[in-house]
């Protein structure tokens, strides 16, 4: 039994080191700046994501009457969502993002699908984009590729994907702590964001009361952070695992940085669940092993 022991720890850190060595290195070293191919060492990011990210505001007032276009062409004030005394989980994307942002969108409204709540209902789902040049099309197709997925129907009008022009979208933007810079684009033009990735949950007064940041969200804390929004509560600070979008390198043709950071995000995942894995199988054998006596380990059931 301590041979068969041994042998296990021996091949579960063994996977855990081909883990690191197969997910973790290629990370590395697919960091590259846009325009800067001698940036230095692949764990230093871009100088453009100095002036990138997202602060934790709480308790800070949206604007609520800041104006925008629904998926509709209908205009209308953030306050108009809050009259009926529901919060609402805030998304800062942009509908023309070719990765991030949609893999925020899924990874909300994966968490939703699993909350008792029910949008329009209970709460809002509120998608503002930070590109003006966004149009009410694009927010509509959007809308119907996230409350098809969501896949419960009649839930459809507690959704809202808005467009606007740049002065209300920099008022909401201010407001959230949400910082992006606009980099260049495939066609050498300035039509991409550098961005991080967060969700918020906002009160019933329309004040900021939790950040989600990733692309993954956990249902059961965004249930909680619901529930103490209604109330007009606001929570604390949380750890920020920080999730770049720093697109197209029209040098390289390639979508780098992201790619890097999902990567890194996804060896410490590996990591967290082959080591809660090792000590299971630890504690298991350690119990087998405790639980034999003398005399029985070579007897055969007849």
């Amino acid at each position: 039994m301590r041979i068969r022991l041994q042998i296990g720890r021996t091949i579960l850190i063994g996977a855990m080191l081909a883990a690191m060595a197969l997910v973790c290195v290629p990370a590395r070293a697919q960091v590259s700046a846009i325009g800067d191919k001698e940036a230095g060492p692949a764990n230093v990011l871009p100088t453009v994501l100095n002036h990138v990210g997202i602060d934790q505001n709480l308790n800070r007032q949206i604007p609520l009457d800041a104006t925008f276009t629904d998926e509709t062409g209908k205009t209308v004030r953030l306050g108009d969502y809050f009259n009926q005394g529901k919060p609402a989980v805030l998304a800062v994307v942009y509908y023309t993002c070719p990765l991030l942002c949609s893999e925020e969108l899924e990874g909300m409204t994966s968490a939703l699908e699993m909350v008792r709540y029910q949008p329009g209902h209970d709460f809002n789902v509120i998608a503002v984009s930070i590109d003006a040049s966004d149009t009410p099309q694009r927010a509509a197709a959007k809308k119907m590729e996230y409350t098809r997925r969501f896949g419960r129907p009649g839930t459809e009008y507690g959704w809202h994907f808005l467009t606007g022009t740049q002065p209300n979208i920099d008022a909401l933007t201010n407001a959230v702590g949400f910082r992006a810079v606009k980099v260049q684009g495939p066609d050498g033009q300035l039509t991409q964001f550098a961005h991080a990735s967060a969700i918020e949950v906002v009160t019933t007064q329309g004040r900021l009361a939790q950040y989600f940041y990733g692309v993954e969200y956990s249902p059961k804390d965004l249930l909680f952070a619901l529930d103490q929004a209604s109330g007009g509560k606001v929570g604390s600070p949380v750890e920020a695992i920080v999730l770049y979008c720093y697109h197209y390198d029209p040098h390289t043709g390639h979508y780098s940085l992201i790619i890097a950071r999902v990567v890194q995000f996804a060896c410490l995942m590996t990591l967290f669940t082959l080591g809660g894995f090792m000590i299971v199988m630890f504690r298991k054998d350690a119990k087998d092993e405790n639980e034999i006596t003398p005399g029985t380990k070579d007897r055969t059931k007849i």
